[in-house]
């Protein structure tokens, strides 16, 4: 059974609709994928529609969620950036719809005044048209700004794009507000949902916590570990593996597919179908669409 619990659509930083990204995953083989875009749930209605309408009751899953940045310790006196999976929440819930409108009308903002800097300094990219061209409910982010570098002719792909200008130590760079981690795991608790820890040790994308951080989260709610992630080396693996074993933490393995954003294919990692049901057992605010 392949199981891919962390995807992304166009209603935040990917290039499937939610829609394309269900049926990108049928025809990859898998058995069941999340849909976990960035602070917002705009896809899971079209991505259940797509299910829905596959005509195979039972053959296929649906784990609707979201991915959450949070503000968090390293465990050596500063902090760092975090990404929390959460899982089978209620999206209604009020606490959390009003943390991710905040979040994502803080993320446009960011993204048109990040895409205004670059078109002052000459870049051949329209903020406006960029800001147009989004979803409503999306948050936006710098992938958008990277593609519209790429369609302009400026960089040859989004990596690229990153590499050279949209990094967090890029001349372009703005800051956003995260939500604290420790809060984010209590709303989506209170949400009836479930929280994993998204690729905690890719030391790559920069500054990351420390075991002691992880052990503390998981005293504070903390469901899970996502452990099998292309960022991980092996040896990050095995250290992880350990960890949410001592913690009693449920591993995961996701492919964090953002369609042509990245080179990464769907379901190039996977997670165990015990540990999916694990995390469905923890759930009461949404149920897996099948």
């Amino acid at each position: 059974m392949l199981i891919d619990l962390h995807a992304h659509s166009t209603e935040s930083d990917g290039t499937d609709t939610p829609a394309e990204l269900v049926a990108t995953a049928v025809a990859a083989g898998l058995d069941a994928v999340a849909i976990t875009d960035h602070d917002t749930t705009a896809g899971w209605a079209e991505a259940e529609r797509a299910v829905r309408e596959l005509g195979r009751p039972g053959t296929f899953r649906l784990v609707p969620g979201a991915e959450l940045s949070c503000s968090s310790p390293d465990g050596r006196g500063g902090r760092v950036t975090v990404h929390l999976l959460a899982y089978l929440f209620n999206p209604s819930s009020p606490a959390l719809v009003r943390e991710q409108s905040r979040l994502r009308a803080e993320r446009r903002e960011r993204l048109h005044q990040m895409a205004h800097q670059m078109a002052s300094d000459g870049f051949p990219i329209d903020p406006e048209a960029i800001m147009a061209g989004l979803p409503p409910d999306s948050p936006g982010g710098r992938p958008h700004l990277a593609r519209a570098l790429v369609a302009a002719g400026t960089v040859a792909s989004v990596d690229e794009a990153f590499a050279k200008y949209l990094s967090s130590s890029g001349s372009y760079y703005l800051p956003r507000t995260d939500t604290p981690v420790h809060r984010a795991i209590d709303m989506i608790a209170e949400a009836g949902g479930a929280t994993v820890l998204a690729h905690p040790f890719a030391h790559k994308r920069g500054p990351v916590v420390n075991a002691e951080v992880v052990a503390e989260l998981a005293d504070h709610g903390l469901a899970g570990v996502e452990i099998d992630h292309p960022d991980h080396d092996e040896p990050t693996r095995a250290k992880l593996r350990e960890l949410s074993a001592e913690l009693d933490l449920i591993p995961t393995g996701s492919s964090d597919y953002h369609g042509t954003n990245k080179t990464i294919r769907i379901g190039q990692e996977t997670t165990a179908p015990d540990s999916l049901e694990r995390i469905i057992a923890r759930c009461t605010g949404s149920k897996v669409i099948s």
